[in-house]
């Protein structure tokens, strides 16, 4: 089912210790939206611009016929997954989750879900 890109991430700032989420233009460094509290998305959503950039050359310099599915980062106190949008290239999503109050395994089953269903 379709959604608009406020109910993707409003739903995926249900998933519990989620922090903060946002769309992001890979491209320009820019969100196309944004839910939720607890860093600054704009700062994160260019710094991670740059970290898709280099694993996507990475991946090109090598030869690799592959693209990402997404990218773990563990802190000492956040998960943050980041997931490219198959429908739409150049655009992640990027989610902040407490390291204490998360199940990663099902915060990622969940935008792995939600990610499709993204309408634009």
């Amino acid at each position: 089912m379709a959604k608009t890109i406020q109910k993707a991430l409003d739903e995926l700032l249900g998933v519990n210790g989620a922090m903060c989420v946002a769309l992001v233009d890979s491209s320009s460094g820019m969100m196309l939206g944004s839910a939720g509290t607890g860093l600054d998305l704009d700062v994160a959503a260019a710094g991670n611009t740059e970290l898709v950039r280099a694993k996507l050359r990475t991946i090109q310099s090598l030869g690799m016929k592959d693209s990402i599915e997404d990218i773990l980062i563990t802190l000492g106190k956040q998960y943050h997954i980041i997931r490219p949008l198959a429908a739409k290239a150049g655009v992640f999503l990027y989610l902040v989750l407490d390291k204490n109050k998360a199940n990663l395994a099902l915060a990622r089953i969940k935008v792995k879900e939600v990610e499709p269903e993204i309408q634009f």
